[in-house]
């Protein structure tokens, strides 16, 4: 975990983070589901117990930023990917979370395989996780974990964001996940506007 620094200000800071994902044993491994393959792989899972409501799992964990020790909850949506904006809304409403406040973790096809990108805002990339959170947030000024899928080599996006990792892939995610990791430790401790630019979009694995 990175070192702790002052405390984060309740206007820059991260109170929710949501792992984008689909629900059922078909889409475990697939690439749809990088983000909830990375929050299984988080040093800080197993500390997590995790509860059924808000029309997912969700969990939290006293985080200390600085001299403050905060509640950070996470969640993972069962509603699947097109309306996981409604078990994020339901969670942010109950503990009066402001979409500022919330990051959302999940794959991206516009970035290689291997690029972990933190931003703010922007395009939706045709993603429907985050179509139905700026939907049911009202906003898309939500913070984003881009985890790096590359593009389809065919046409058929859904098909292939809904298809395994190579088996080559498979082997580098430790390494992907160890760097995203980093950037998520470092906005849940800091104020997440500064965080170092190289984590705007960092390449974690050698060419």
């Amino acid at each position: 975990m990175v070192s702790q620094v002052s405390q984060v200000s309740q206007t820059d800071r991260i109170s929710l983070v949501v792992f984008l994902g689909n629900y059922g044993k078909e889409y475990e491994k697939t690439r749809h589901n990088a983000a909830w393959l990375f929050a299984a792989s988080l040093d800080f899972f197993p500390r997590l117990s995790w509860q059924r409501k808000f029309r997912g799992q969700w969990a939290s964990l006293p985080w200390r930023s600085g001299q403050e020790e905060r509640q950070v909850y996470f969640l993972m949506p069962e509603t699947y990917m097109n309306l996981s904006g409604e078990s994020a809304a339901g969670l942010a409403s109950f503990y009066k979370i402001p979409p500022q406040e919330i990051l959302a973790v999940h794959d991206e096809i516009e970035l290689d395989f291997g690029t972990v990108s933190l931003k703010r805002g922007g395009g939706l990339g045709g993603h429907n996780g985050l179509r139905s959170l700026k939907s049911c947030l009202g906003t898309p000024d939500f913070w984003r974990i881009r985890l790096g899928v590359g593009k389809p080599p065919h046409p058929d996006v859904a098909s292939y964001v809904l298809s395994p990792f190579s088996r080559k892939e498979e082997k580098d995610l430790p390494f992907v996940f160890q760097a995203a990791e980093e950037i998520l430790c470092s906005v849940l401790t800091r104020a997440p506007s500064s965080v170092p630019e190289e984590w705007r979009k960092k390449k974690t694995l050698e060419p």
